[in-house]
């Protein structure tokens, strides 16, 4: 197997990158929310896709915490 290039990873460190499991991984891959190629049969993902997706899911996980916390404020919750 040849070497990586640094902008390619195996499948153990993107899901390292994004700290989730491997297998997790694996299905976000063949759900298509990942872009991935294989040499072999072995999946790679480039490093600015997982960065991209990462990105991503930062900007959701943001944006519904500013939901809940204006649904409190609206609710009076005190937040």
């Amino acid at each position: 197997m040849g070497a990586l290039s640094e902008d390619e990873l195996t499948t153990h460190e993107a899901a390292k990158l994004l700290n989730v499991s491997r297998p997790h991984l694996v299905k976000l891959l063949e759900e298509g929310k990942i872009p991935f190629h294989k040499v072999g049969t072995h999946r790679r993902v480039y490093r600015e896709d997982v960065l991209e997706y990462k990105a991503h899911r930062r900007e959701e996980a943001e944006e519904a915490m500013q939901n809940l916390t204006d649904q409190a404020q609206e609710l009076g919750l005190g937040y």
